[in-house]
């Protein structure tokens, strides 16, 4: 019989512990595709930060290492730095990413480190139950914001994409979504494209991808995938918010 569907390489046989309808292990299938792709699968290190993603280096079958807090774009610049002909790449969620980690990012990119990032924006802390992040939306409700974030209290959610698109540094930044089939596909291109920019060693490369969290969200995994694609989706506009590569015609 024809195998026409089956794991990737770059993915270990380990079960993976997030929750039902949650849409991190989609982003895992599309990370470890664009590596199998790319045949990069031996020269990858992948960098494992803290939050409902710390166990990434069960998951992903290539070399790991795990970061403090928030530091993994710190970790990622060094283990660049030191083997420049690795293709190193972090995985963060938007409470590592947006808070903790905030300045290790935004110098990242400044000095246009030549890593690849995978951002997942919940907009929620899911692995500390709930608590509301950088990337809560107004009126959102979590633990910490039981009646629902406010300008007057909290401030506005950080747009991260559009935040660092005001740097010089970053070489590819993508806002993409993973509420429906078409979104994933075009998730899948946008995170190979983000391998491919440090392949062709153009500088920092970021894709933020729109995810789930329908425990903390209290909702069902349907439901809260019709919620991501009314909600935030209208909020975090999708598209390309910088591309060298377009500029100069490749």
């Amino acid at each position: 019989m024809q195998t026409v569907f089956q794991k990737p390489e770059a993915l270990t046989d380990v079960a993976m512990h997030y929750c039902p309808g949650c849409t991190h292990g989609i982003i895992h299938r599309l990370v470890a595709e664009a590596i199998d792709s790319l045949g990069i699968r031996e020269q990858a290190i992948g960098i494992a930060s803290v939050g409902c993603s710390v166990f990434a280096y069960d998951y992903f079958n290539c070399d790991m290492q795990q970061a403090a807090h928030g530091r993994a774009p710190a970790v990622a610049t060094g283990v660049k730095r030191v083997r420049p002909e690795n293709i190193v790449f972090t995985y963060q969620g938007d409470g590592d990413l947006a808070s903790i980690g905030m300045a290790e990012i935004v110098h990242a990119a400044a000095r246009s480190e030549n890593i690849t990032v995978i951002f997942v924006n919940n907009a929620i802390y899911g692995m500390t139950s709930g608590q509301m992040a950088p990337t809560t939306l107004l009126g959102q409700k979590t633990a910490t914001s039981p009646r629902g974030r406010t300008v007057e209290e909290m401030g506005y959610p950080i747009k991260m994409c559009e935040l660092l698109a005001t740097l010089e540094g970053p070489a590819y930044l993508s806002r993409v979504s993973t509420h429906d089939s078409r979104h994933v596909l075009q998730a899948g291109r946008a995170i190979k494209k983000a391998f491919e920019v440090q392949q062709q060693k153009k500088g920092f490369a970021m894709v933020e991808v729109l995810s789930t969290c329908s425990v903390n969200w209290g909702m069902t995994p349907v439901n809260a995938l019709q919620w991501m694609e009314e909600n935030m989706v209208p909020y975090y506009p999708l598209g390309v918010y910088r591309d060298v590569t377009a500029k100069e015609g490749n």
